[in-house]
Protein backbone atom coordinates (compact mmCIF):
# COMPACT_ATOMS: atom_id res chain seq x y z
CA UNK A 1 0.00 0.00 0.00
CA UNK A 2 1.22 3.49 -0.85
CA UNK A 3 -0.21 6.70 0.63
CA UNK A 4 0.20 9.95 -1.34
CA UNK A 5 -0.48 13.27 0.36
CA UNK A 6 -2.43 15.49 -2.04
CA UNK A 7 -2.59 18.51 0.31
CA UNK A 8 -0.80 21.84 0.33
CA UNK A 9 0.74 23.06 3.56
CA UNK A 10 -1.02 26.07 5.11
CA UNK A 11 1.11 29.03 6.21
CA UNK A 12 0.93 32.76 6.84
CA UNK A 13 0.72 34.88 3.67
CA UNK A 14 0.43 31.90 1.31
CA UNK A 15 -1.11 32.56 -2.10
CA UNK A 16 -4.93 32.69 -2.11
CA UNK A 17 -7.53 33.41 -4.77
CA UNK A 18 -7.88 37.13 -5.53
CA UNK A 19 -10.24 38.69 -3.00
CA UNK A 20 -10.06 35.81 -0.49
CA UNK A 21 -8.84 36.47 3.07
CA UNK A 22 -5.10 36.31 3.58
CA UNK A 23 -3.87 33.40 5.71
CA UNK A 24 -2.56 34.33 9.15
CA UNK A 25 -1.34 31.64 11.53
CA UNK A 26 0.07 32.92 14.79
CA UNK A 27 1.49 31.22 17.85
CA UNK A 28 -0.70 32.11 20.86
CA UNK A 29 0.71 29.74 23.47
CA UNK A 30 4.24 28.32 23.50
CA UNK A 31 6.00 25.48 25.33
CA UNK A 32 8.41 27.96 26.91
CA UNK A 33 5.70 30.24 28.30
CA UNK A 34 2.68 27.95 28.76
CA UNK A 35 4.03 24.35 28.54
CA UNK A 36 1.90 23.72 25.39
CA UNK A 37 1.47 25.11 21.91
CA UNK A 38 -1.65 26.61 20.39
CA UNK A 39 -2.08 28.60 17.19
CA UNK A 40 -4.76 31.02 16.05
CA UNK A 41 -5.82 30.28 12.46
CA UNK A 42 -7.35 32.96 10.25
CA UNK A 43 -8.20 32.01 6.66
CA UNK A 44 -11.00 31.66 4.18
CA UNK A 45 -12.98 28.46 3.85
CA UNK A 46 -11.50 27.89 0.35
CA UNK A 47 -7.83 28.06 1.34
CA UNK A 48 -5.19 25.65 0.06
CA UNK A 49 -6.40 22.15 -0.75
CA UNK A 50 -10.13 22.36 -0.17
CA UNK A 51 -13.56 20.94 -0.92
CA UNK A 52 -16.53 22.93 -2.19
CA UNK A 53 -20.06 22.34 -0.92
CA UNK A 54 -22.95 22.79 -3.34
CA UNK A 55 -23.87 25.98 -1.46
CA UNK A 56 -20.53 27.57 -2.44
CA UNK A 57 -21.96 28.76 -5.74
CA UNK A 58 -25.68 28.04 -5.44
CA UNK A 59 -28.01 29.64 -2.91
CA UNK A 60 -30.27 27.10 -1.20
CA UNK A 61 -28.10 24.08 -2.05
CA UNK A 62 -26.67 21.85 0.70
CA UNK A 63 -23.84 23.08 2.90
CA UNK A 64 -21.01 20.94 4.31
CA UNK A 65 -22.90 19.93 7.44
CA UNK A 66 -25.88 18.84 5.31
CA UNK A 67 -23.91 16.62 2.90
CA UNK A 68 -23.43 12.98 3.92
CA UNK A 69 -19.88 12.24 5.04
CA UNK A 70 -19.78 9.31 2.58
CA UNK A 71 -19.68 11.82 -0.30
CA UNK A 72 -16.17 12.98 0.70
CA UNK A 73 -14.29 9.76 -0.02
CA UNK A 74 -14.35 6.88 -2.46
CA UNK A 75 -12.66 5.21 -5.38
CA UNK A 76 -11.11 7.58 -7.90
CA UNK A 77 -8.76 7.84 -10.88
CA UNK A 78 -6.50 10.48 -12.38
CA UNK A 79 -7.81 10.66 -15.95
CA UNK A 80 -7.38 12.38 -19.30
CA UNK A 81 -10.28 13.67 -21.38
CA UNK A 82 -8.80 12.08 -24.50
CA UNK A 83 -9.65 8.65 -23.05
CA UNK A 84 -12.89 7.00 -21.96
CA UNK A 85 -13.79 8.05 -18.43
CA UNK A 86 -14.53 5.39 -15.81
CA UNK A 87 -18.03 5.28 -14.36
CA UNK A 88 -19.25 6.08 -10.87
CA UNK A 89 -15.94 7.00 -9.25
CA UNK A 90 -14.14 10.25 -8.51
CA UNK A 91 -12.30 11.93 -11.37
CA UNK A 92 -9.14 14.03 -11.04
CA UNK A 93 -7.64 16.03 -13.90
CA UNK A 94 -4.07 17.26 -14.26
CA UNK A 95 -4.68 19.18 -17.48
CA UNK A 96 -7.14 22.08 -17.35
CA UNK A 97 -10.72 20.96 -17.92
CA UNK A 98 -13.49 23.44 -18.67
CA UNK A 99 -17.25 23.69 -18.95
CA UNK A 100 -17.20 22.44 -22.55
CA UNK A 101 -16.46 18.97 -21.13
CA UNK A 102 -19.41 18.87 -18.72
CA UNK A 103 -21.47 16.37 -20.73
CA UNK A 104 -18.62 13.84 -21.00
CA UNK A 105 -17.92 14.15 -17.27
CA UNK A 106 -21.60 13.83 -16.32
CA UNK A 107 -21.98 10.76 -18.55
CA UNK A 108 -19.52 8.97 -16.25
CA UNK A 109 -21.64 9.79 -13.16
CA UNK A 110 -18.66 10.78 -10.98
CA UNK A 111 -18.79 10.76 -7.19
CA UNK A 112 -16.65 13.91 -7.08
CA UNK A 113 -14.37 15.86 -9.41
CA UNK A 114 -11.15 17.71 -8.78
CA UNK A 115 -7.78 18.86 -9.92
CA UNK A 116 -7.34 21.48 -12.60
CA UNK A 117 -10.95 22.46 -13.31
CA UNK A 118 -12.16 25.89 -14.35
CA UNK A 119 -14.51 28.00 -12.24
CA UNK A 120 -17.27 27.63 -14.85
CA UNK A 121 -17.04 23.83 -14.73
CA UNK A 122 -16.92 23.90 -10.93
CA UNK A 123 -20.13 25.97 -10.85
CA UNK A 124 -21.91 23.54 -13.20
CA UNK A 125 -20.78 20.46 -11.24
CA UNK A 126 -21.87 21.94 -7.91
CA UNK A 127 -25.27 22.78 -9.41
CA UNK A 128 -25.60 19.07 -10.27
CA UNK A 129 -24.55 18.14 -6.71
CA UNK A 130 -21.10 16.86 -7.66
CA UNK A 131 -18.56 17.78 -4.98
CA UNK A 132 -15.43 19.52 -6.24
CA UNK A 133 -11.87 19.59 -4.88
CA UNK A 134 -9.32 22.25 -5.75
CA UNK A 135 -5.76 23.00 -4.73
CA UNK A 136 -4.70 19.35 -4.94
CA UNK A 137 -0.99 18.62 -5.35
CA UNK A 138 1.00 15.50 -6.31
CA UNK A 139 -1.67 14.13 -8.68
CA UNK A 140 1.15 13.39 -11.14
CA UNK A 141 2.46 10.76 -8.66
CA UNK A 142 -0.65 8.63 -9.20
CA UNK A 143 -0.52 6.33 -12.23
CA UNK A 144 -3.12 7.40 -14.81
CA UNK A 145 -6.04 5.03 -15.04
CA UNK A 146 -5.22 3.24 -11.75
CA UNK A 147 -8.11 3.15 -9.30
CA UNK A 148 -7.24 4.29 -5.77
CA UNK A 149 -9.07 5.24 -2.59
CA UNK A 150 -9.39 8.98 -2.08
CA UNK A 151 -10.16 10.74 1.20
CA UNK A 152 -10.81 14.50 1.38
CA UNK A 153 -12.76 15.08 4.59
CA UNK A 154 -13.87 18.62 5.45
CA UNK A 155 -14.39 20.17 8.84
CA UNK A 156 -18.07 19.96 9.76
CA UNK A 157 -18.76 23.69 9.49
CA UNK A 158 -22.39 24.66 10.10
CA UNK A 159 -23.68 26.27 6.88
CA UNK A 160 -20.16 25.76 5.47
CA UNK A 161 -19.59 26.54 1.80
CA UNK A 162 -16.18 24.86 1.78
CA UNK A 163 -13.33 23.69 3.96
CA UNK A 164 -9.62 23.00 3.79
CA UNK A 165 -9.04 19.23 3.73
CA UNK A 166 -6.19 16.80 4.26
CA UNK A 167 -6.57 14.91 1.00
CA UNK A 168 -4.89 11.55 0.50
CA UNK A 169 -4.73 8.83 -2.12
CA UNK A 170 -4.25 5.23 -1.00
CA UNK A 171 -2.90 3.02 -3.77
CA UNK A 172 -2.93 -0.74 -3.32
CA UNK A 173 0.09 -2.60 -4.72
Amino acid sequence: MKVIDLSMSLYTDMDVFLGDPQVKIELVHSYEKDTWELRNLNMGSHTGTHVDAYSHMHKGKASLDEISIERFFGHAQVVELSEALPSEIGLFFIEEVGAEHLEKIMDSNPGFVGGNITEDLERMLLDREIITYTGLINLELIPRGKTFMFYGLPLKIKSGDGSPVRAIAIIED
